[in-house]
C-alpha cells in the first residue's frame, strides 16, 4: 500500500474565508411573538364568543317586550362584533408607530364631541346620564374615543420625553393636565366609571414610565379622595356609594340591583342553571344584558363559568404584560402597557359591582356586555396591541447587535488589511 495515495480531508484556503451561516436567531426567535398573537388573539376570541351566547340570552325578554323579537340584541351585537373584528384586523396589520401622530388630533376631537354631548338637544340622555351622539338606534360614546385618545396621546408623550430627566416633570404634567381635561367632561356627563378607568390607565402609563413610586402613590391617594367627594356631591351617586356596604338594608330601593345580582349567582352554585334558564333576565335585573351581564354568567354557567370568564381575563393580563415587556421600543412597551390596563381595570370595576365589592359605575364588561363603541374601539386597541406583540423585543430574542462604537478602543474589531 505504499504506492497508494492517501487521500486525506481536503485543505482549506487560508485565504477564502470560510461563508457564513445563515443567521436563523431572528426567525426561530420570532415564533414566541406569534404564538402570543395567537393566544391573545383566541382568548378575545373566547369572550367574544361567551359575550354573544350570553347577550342572546340576557336580553331575550327585553328585546321580545321591545320590539317583538328575542333576536333585537344578538343581532346588533354580532353586528358590532364584526365592525370589532374588522377594526382589529386592520390595526394588526398596521404598525403600531404610525399611531404617535394620532393621538394628539384624535384627542382634540374626542374633547369636542364630548363638549357637544353636552350641548341640551344634541346630547342622548340614557337614565340620568348624557353620555350619547347619534341619530336613532345608531350612537356613539365619545368617552371611550377619549379614552384611546388619552393612551396614545400620553403614550407618545411619555417615549420621547419621561426618559430623560429633565423633562420627564413636564411631560408628567401635561399628561395630568390632558386627564383632567378629559375627567371633567366626562363626569359632566356624569359617567364616574369611565373616569375611573382612564385614571387607572394614566396611573400605568406614569408607572410604566419610570415616575418615582411617591409619586405615583400621592396621584392614586389624590383619585381615590376625589372618588369619594365625587360620589358623594349628588344624591344618586351618594346612594350607590353608601348602598353597595350593605345593600341588604335597603334592598327594594338602592340596593335591589346589587341584591338581585346576587341572589342570581347564587342561585347558580357550581354549574348553573343552564344556558336560556335565567330567571333574573325575567324583568328582575335591570341592564342584565350590558352591566349586570356577569350575574347572568355566574346563574346560568355557575361557579364554573364564572371562573373561566376571569381565567380568560387573567390569560388576558398576562399576555398583554408579556407584550409590553418584550415591546421593541419604549413607545409600543407604554402604549401594551396602557391597553392592558384598560381592559383589565374596566373588567375589575365592572365585576365588582356584580359581586357587590365596588360601587355600581355603569361600564359594560369588555368584550361580553351588549354595546357598540365600546366593543370596537376595544377590538380596535386589542389589534394595536396584537402588532406589538407580533414584533417583539431583539433584547427579549437575545439576537442583540452590540453597539460597536460604545465598546472600548482595545475591544474593536480592527478592519482587514
Amino acid at each position: 500500500m505504499s504506492g497508494a495515495t492517501r487521500v486525506g480531508r481536503p485543505t482549506r484556503s487560508t485565504g477564502s474565508p470560510r461563508p457564513a451561516r445563515p443567521d436563523r436567531s431572528r426567525e426561530a426567535g420570532s415564533e414566541p411573538e406569534r404564538s402570543g398573537q395567537v393566544m391573545l388573539a383566541a382568548v378575545v376570541a373566547l369572550l367574544c364568543l361567551i359575550g354573544l351566547v350570553m347577550v342572546l340570552s340576557a336580553s331575550s325578554v327585553q328585546a321580545l317586550r321591545e320590539d317583538g323579537s328575542s333576536w333585537f340584541y344578538f343581532r346588533r351585537q354580532v353586528m358590532w362584533v364584526a365592525a370589532g373584528s374588522a377594526a382589529l384586523v386592520v390595526a394588526a396589520r398596521l404598525d403600531y408607530r404610525a399611531l404617535r401622530r394620532v393621538g394628539l388630533p384624535l384627542l382634540a376631537g374626542a374633547l369636542v364631541l364630548m363638549v357637544v354631548v353636552l350641548v341640551p338637544g344634541v346630547g342622548i340622555r340614557v337614565a340620568g346620564s348624557t353620555r350619547w351622539i347619534g341619530v336613532g338606534g345608531w350612537r356613539m360614546q365619545p368617552s371611550e374615543l377619549a379614552k384611546l385618545g388619552l393612551l396614545l396621546f400620553a403614550a407618545d408623550l411619555l417615549a420621547r420625553r419621561g426618559a430623560r430627566p429633565a423633562t420627564a416633570q413636564a411631560a408628567m404634567r401635561t399628561v395630568l393636565v390632558a386627564f383632567c381635561l378629559v375627567a371633567v367632561l366626562i363626569m359632566l356627563q356624569p359617567d364616574l366609571g369611565t373616569t375611573l378607568v382612564a385614571g387607572c390607565v394614566v396611573l400605568c402609563l406614569l408607572h410604566v414610565a419610570g415616575t418615582p413610586l411617591r409619586s405615583v402613590a400621592g396621584l392614586l391617594a389624590g383619585g381615590v379622595a376625589a372618588v369619594l367627594v365625587l360620589g358623594m356631591a349628588e344624591p344618586y351617586r351618594r346612594a350607590r356609594l353608601l348602598s353597595f356596604l350593605n345593600p341588604w338594608a335597603d334592598r327594594s330601593n338602592t340596593g335591589y340591583q346589587v341584591v338581585q345580582s346576587l341572589v342570581g349567582m347564587g342561585t347558580g352554585r357550581l354549574t348553573g342553571v343552564g344556558v336560556g334558564a335565567s330567571r333574573a333576565k325575567w324583568g328582575f335585573l335591570p341592564n342584565a344584558h350590558t352591566d349586570f351581564i356577569f350575574s347572568i354568567i355566574g346563574e346560568e354557567l355557575g361557579m364554573v363559568g364564572s371562573l373561566i370568564v376571569l381565567g380568560l381575563f387573567a390569560a388576558f393580563a398576562l399576555l398583554g404584560v408579556r407584550a409590553a415587556m418584550r415591546a421593541p421600543d419604549r413607545y409600543g412597551m407604554l402604549l401594551a402597557s396602557g391597553i392592558t390596563a384598560w381592559v383589565i381595570a374596566q373588567a375589575f370595576i365592572n365585576i365588582g359591582a356584580v359581586v357587590g365589592v365596588l360601587p355600581v359605575s355603569g361600564i359594560p364588561l369588555p368584550f361580553v356586555s351588549f354595546g357598540g363603541s365600546s366593543m370596537v374601539l376595544l377590538m380596535g386597541a386589542v389589534g394595536v396591541l396584537l402588532n406589538i406583540a407580533g414584533q417583539g423585543s431583539p433584547h427579549a430574542r437575545g439576537d442583540v447587535i452590540p453597539d460597536v462604537s460604545t465598546r472600548p478602543a482595545a475591544s474593536r474589531p480592527r478592519p482587514a488589511r
